[in-house]
């Protein structure tokens, strides 16, 4: 199966700023069954955008606007092939938990297993692992499928209920959020359980099953890792497994890690910012015609507020 993704981000200033600087993790990563075969990045007013990978194995775009400007405008397109993963087994062994037990004494798994940024116990989280009985048992399989369930149905979809850096307590409180604020949650309960945990940034294809997640926003899950199957990637928002339709852009701790755009400006101004995406399967890989840079259409755009004049980023829906 092939995806072409268009993801446009477009920030407007009510004055006339005199620089930007922006990074963009938007380039969908190449491994296991998923690989990126184009990436194109165009950014209004021009400027040359540089990359690097940083230490998971993310691509960074960065650049500077350092003349006036009333408006900025960042628009990837990818075009992405992804296979099928192998099937996972209704449950593991009996041993699993000794297993995972040497596996973090073995190895360096630290980042995903201490609190981070954005995904710290609390007390209101204590309440929802009661819950959901989220204590070491079964096989972690098994529990982790039930944890994501059961976050699917403790919780409200609910767009702008939340900000881009909301603490979990804010959905918590509410028993509502986004797939930011889920994966957050999730990530919490699972690392207080001894797995290693990690947040998933990226595009899901919504095919028309009714998934939660907004269809014209970036998205957001969790992987896991787990004995002789590694990393296992679960959706608490839409009560999935990752598979063929969820498409990596990057993995860190958590959203403080790779957030799709992350940037400052210089000025006396407030701003506005509007994200669009699109993603469009095919089951044939496109002629080299089909791969120019396509163009957003104007009913695309839905406007949010931002709340600050310094950092420019987009939460994840």
């Amino acid at each position: 199966m092939y995806y072409s993704i268009r993801h446009v981000t477009r920030f407007r200033y009510s004055a006339a700023i005199s620089e930007s600087v922006m990074e963009v993790r938007m380039q969908p990563r190449t491994e296991g069954p998923q690989r990126c075969l184009q990436f194109d990045l165009t950014i209004t007013p021009r400027a040359r955008a540089m990359s690097y990978r940083d230490d998971q194995g993310n691509t960074v775009h960065h650049f500077n606007i350092p003349g006036q400007h009333h408006r900025l405008v960042i628009a990837a397109q990818a075009l992405v092939e992804m296979s099928e993963s192998p099937a996972l087994p209704d449950a593991l062994q009996n041993t699993a938990w000794n297993q995972m037990d040497a596996l973090v004494n073995a190895d360096d798994y630290w980042d995903w297993l201490m609190p981070s940024t954005f995904a710290r116990p609390t007390a209101l989280l204590q309440t929802l692992a009661a819950d959901l009985g989220a204590t070491r048992r079964a096989d972690p399989l098994t529990l982790l499928r039930e944890i994501n369930s059961g976050i699917f149905a403790a919780f409200t979809y609910k767009p702008q209920s939340t900000d881009v850096d909301s603490p979990i307590d804010e959905a918590l409180q509410t028993r509502a959020g986004v797939c930011q604020d889920y994966a957050h949650i999730m990530i919490a309960l699972v690392r207080e359980l001894g797995i290693p945990c990690r947040y998933v940034s990226g595009y899901l294809f919504h095919s028309g099953t009714g998934d939660r997640s907004a269809a014209d926003a970036t998205h957001a899950w969790v992987e896991a890792y787990l004995p002789d199957l590694g990393w296992v990637g679960f959706d608490p928002t839409n009560n999935l497994l990752a598979g063929q339709r969820h498409i990596r852009t990057a993995v860190g701790r958590d959203y403080a890690d790779v957030p799709p755009t992350r940037g400052v400006f210089k000025g006396r101004a407030s701003t506005e910012l509007s994200v669009a995406v699109a993603v469009k399967p095919t089951d044939v890989a496109p002629t080299d015609a089909e791969l120019q840079p396509a163009y957003a259409s104007p009913g695309w755009t839905s406007m949010v507020d931002a709340d600050t004049t310094a950092q420019q980023e987009q939460q994840q829906q």
